[in-house]
């Protein structure tokens, strides 16, 4: 069945392949990004494309209303906006801590809000949060970008047994190792700001160690798949995973005891 989908964070990466796999079932869909610059290469695929930046509430109920003005409705929302920026707790200035907790867990609220009254009226929907393994795992360096996906991780908890009365689904996906430009931003500003630092040295051993694994990373189709899936099915899963290393790191952190955890992270060093 044709559905409305908005997608958020629409500009690159997984959120632009989701958008255009999804066009290309059938689907009416809506890719928003603050970059709308880049997303006119998926008008080639009939994707209809909004301004959206989720850190300014105009914006966030602009999009959303021109959505129902021109379709009447939202039968699925992808809350794919979010970025990471690596750092130790002690170099990160509070500002951008503040400013990746509004991106990756306020935005992806507000947005939540702004479509619910309208699912609740048509006693369905689905809500789809992209969070990550890292909101169940946490490797030094990530504090901000953990903490925010841990926050997405448990709002969706709660989320989901507040709506389900009303027929709408809520369902997180957590990808692992995607490629895309997300590594590169996080572990650019994790050298930046520990440059001459008492991690300095630890940093750079940390980004030799995960570099070595992004030529491993999966292609985002591998995540797009798995929302297609979630969109498909009448009773879908509270959570699917995919990507490199995606299944082995969430077993082992739920049969693995923090102490043990922290001694596998810190064994992926270069001595």
């Amino acid at each position: 069945m044709k559905k409305v989908i908005l997608i958020t964070g629409a500009s690159s990466g997984m959120g632009k392949v989701f958008a255009r796999d999804l066009a290309k079932e059938g689907h009416i869909i809506y890719g928003a990004a603050r970059r709308v610059e880049l997303l006119s290469d998926l008008n080639q695929y009939g994707v209809k494309t909004l301004p959206l930046d989720v850190t300014d509430d105009e914006s966030m109920q602009q999009c959303v209303a021109e959505i129902i003005r021109q379709e009447g409705r939202v039968d699925v929302l992808v809350n794919n906006a979010g970025y990471g920026s690596y750092g130790t707790i002690e170099d990160i200035p509070i500002e951008e801590a503040k400013r990746q907790l509004e991106v990756n867990v306020f935005g992806l609220a507000r947005m939540t809000q702004l479509v619910l009254p309208h699912m609740r009226k048509q006693k369905s929907g689905k809500i789809i949060n992209i969070s990550s393994i890292g909101g169940k795992i946490a490797t030094p360096f990530g504090a901000w970008y953990h903490a925010s996906k841990f926050a997405v991780e448990g709002m969706s908890d709660s989320l989901r047994t507040e709506v389900k009365p009303f027929g709408i689904d809520v369902i997180v996906i957590e990808p692992g190792g995607v490629k895309s430009e997300w590594a590169d931003i996080a572990y650019d500003n994790l050298l930046k700001t520990t440059a001459n630092t008492a991690y300095s040295d630890m940093a750079n051993k940390f980004k030799e160690a995960f570099g070595k694994t992004i030529a491993k990373n999966a292609e985002p189709e591998v995540i797009s798949r798995l929302v297609s899936k979630a969109i498909a099915a009448s009773r879908p899963k509270t959570r699917y995973s995919g990507g490199y290393m995606a299944k082995p790191a969430l077993f082992f952190r739920r049969w693995v005891g923090d102490r043990t955890m922290d001694r596998i992270l810190l064994s992926q060093l270069p001595k």
